[in-house]
């Protein structure tokens, strides 16, 4: 039997954000962040959310990220300096962070979280 996905309730957060659970949400807003052209890896994501032992499930959390330019789940790569799975292919990663690094912008990233 598939464990139903708790959403968060009584959270407030955008409409970009919709359907995700509390954890997603502070993954993504937390990979918003991260400038163009750099990276970190899983292990940083969790840590600075709070959760030093979810590196896994922080990598599960950007599998589901309904929106990869604007949420740049590209950006993650693994510890051991490897570039890590990428839900729309692993070329396509390695695309976007060399495009990066030579200077595109593409991305809508932190402009788009609610502001306080």
């Amino acid at each position: 039997m598939k464990k139903e996905r708790r959403r968060s309730k009584g959270v407030k957060k955008s409409e970009l954000f919709d359907g995700c659970t509390e954890f997603e949400v502070c993954v993504y807003k937390c990979i918003m962040k991260i400038p163009s052209g750099e990276t970190r890896t899983y292990a940083w994501v969790a840590e600075r959310i709070g959760k030093p032992k979810a590196a896994r499930a922080v990598a599960q959390a950007l599998h589901r990220n309904p929106w990869p330019l604007i949420i740049p789940c590209h950006r993650i790569v693994e510890s051991n300096g490897k570039i890590g799975g990428y839900a729309y292919g692993v070329e396509l990663k390695r695309l976007f962070l060399k495009l990066e690094k030579e200077g595109a912008t593409f991305y809508l990233g932190s402009d788009l979280l609610p502001k306080k």
